[in-house]
């Protein structure tokens, strides 16, 4: 089953972002803006703030266009951090710019009183979109979705929840406190 949720768009237009480069050192990465007009923005507001990612190593592969965080990986702009077990981010190698970034294990991004977990978190930079896999729970406050897969279109601000094969989706919303 296939449900539209507009009232729990949780803000995850979380990173939506380019890649301008990337630092390795043996458990800490680092990326940072170069470049005017290439920016990082992975918060709600497109920020252009750098992002710092820590991890137990990182890995480049020039080859691959792929820079890679494994273990306790902690990646935080501003006022959103994503925790997962490994993030793995795609550029074009010509640019430089963000293709995909993939967090896998244990995943959970947290923005203020929201916060959503997963076991896989891709962020597309094309489409700008975001497919959180496996067991998602999304928390905006006290409401809460459940569902197997959100697929977030992050321009059209609309969200697709789907339950996995033979489950359902399931959603709690409590009405707002009058004041």
């Amino acid at each position: 089953m296939v449900r539209r949720i507009g009232l729990l768009m949780i803000a995850f237009s979380l990173f939506s972002f380019s890649i301008s480069g990337a630092q390795e050192k043996k458990g800490i990465g680092k990326v940072e803006e170069k470049k005017p007009g290439v920016g990082i923005g992975f918060g709600l507001t497109g920020s252009r703030a750098p992002i710092d990612i820590t991890s137990d190593t990182a890995e480049g592969n020039q080859k691959q266009s792929t820079v890679t965080f494994i273990g306790n990986v902690v990646a935080k702009q501003e006022d959103t951090t994503l925790y997962a077990n490994m993030l793995v981010i795609h550029y074009y190698p010509d640019t430089k710019k963000l293709k995909e970034m993939v967090a896998t294990g244990s995943v959970k991004v947290v923005q203020l009183d929201r916060r959503a977990t997963s076991q896989k978190a891709t962020f597309y930079q094309e489409g700008n979109k975001i497919v959180l896999e496996g067991d998602v729970v999304m928390h905006d406050g006290e409401n809460v979705v459940r569902g197997d897969r959100i697929t977030y279109y992050i321009d059209e601000e609309r969200s697709i929840v789907e339950a996995g094969k033979g489950g359902r989706v399931s959603t709690h919303i409590t009405p707002t406190k009058k004041e």
